[in-house]
């Protein structure tokens, strides 16, 4: 239960409904998700050692800063780390994996017309570990789910343009790994993962999570 309960406040955290200097009440959230305090406290500990929370003596936990800078530096590692794997999977791609991945493109796209976020997702999970399984790198995909977990899975629905976003980019990925490009793959991959991060970063300034975002200077006059 304290994984479970851990990825929920993440969520709250990466999605901008907790912001960065507030307190987080065990009372409240164990109230909120209809559990008991323990396994809020146990799941805060472990975002403690993530670095999602920090506990102030006498005080409580209180949600840890989170810039800009360090969202865009959690998808550059992710980026980098899924491309790499991207290379190799190229370079071992199998027939049936590239039928597999095809199938499940197919899948996305029906997802993507009918307006359900929720199974783009999953068939965007399921894109991304047929290629990882296909890298034959146990410990590589290993470090690459220990820095995913940091965006829980179900928020990146919630941003508006990430659907279409990730359909055109899986189409590009499989175009490279079908030719047979490992360095076109992996570039594909590394493009694919930071316009995620570039989204979620303007869905937290619609939500204000630094602050009210100062409006756009009016254009100087044609001369």
């Amino acid at each position: 239960m304290c994984d479970e309960v851990a990825a929920r406040i993440r969520e709250l955290i990466m999605d901008g409904q907790v912001r960065p200097g507030e307190f987080l009440r065990l009372e409240r959230l164990a109230l909120d998700f209809g559990i008991s305090v323990t396994p809020v406290r146990e799941a805060l500990q472990s975002l403690r050692s993530e670095g999602f929370v920090q506990l102030e003596p006498r005080r409580g936990f209180v949600v840890a800063p989170l810039s800009k800078q360090d969202v865009n530096d959690l998808f550059w590692v992710q980026a980098t780390i899924a491309a790499e794997l991207t290379v190799r999977a190229a370079r071992r791609m199998e027939p049936e994996t590239m039928r597999d991945l095809t199938g499940i493109q197919r899948s996305l796209e029906q997802a993507v017309a009918a307006g359900r976020a929720d199974l783009v997702e999953d068939h965007n999970h399921a894109f991304h570990r047929a290629i990882n399984l296909a890298a034959d790198s146990e410990k590589l995909a290993w470090s690459l789910g220990s820095v995913s977990r940091y965006v829980p899975r179900g928020l990146y629905g919630r941003l508006p343009d990430w659907p279409a976003a990730v359909e055109r980019d899986h189409l590009r990925i499989l175009e490279a790994l079908r030719s047979g490009d490992p360095h076109a793959a992996s570039g594909a991959m590394r493009l694919h993962i930071m316009r995620a991060g570039e989204l979620l970063i303007a869905h937290l300034e619609r939500q204000e999570m630094w602050g009210p975002t100062a409006p756009a200077a009016p254009a100087a006059p044609t001369p």
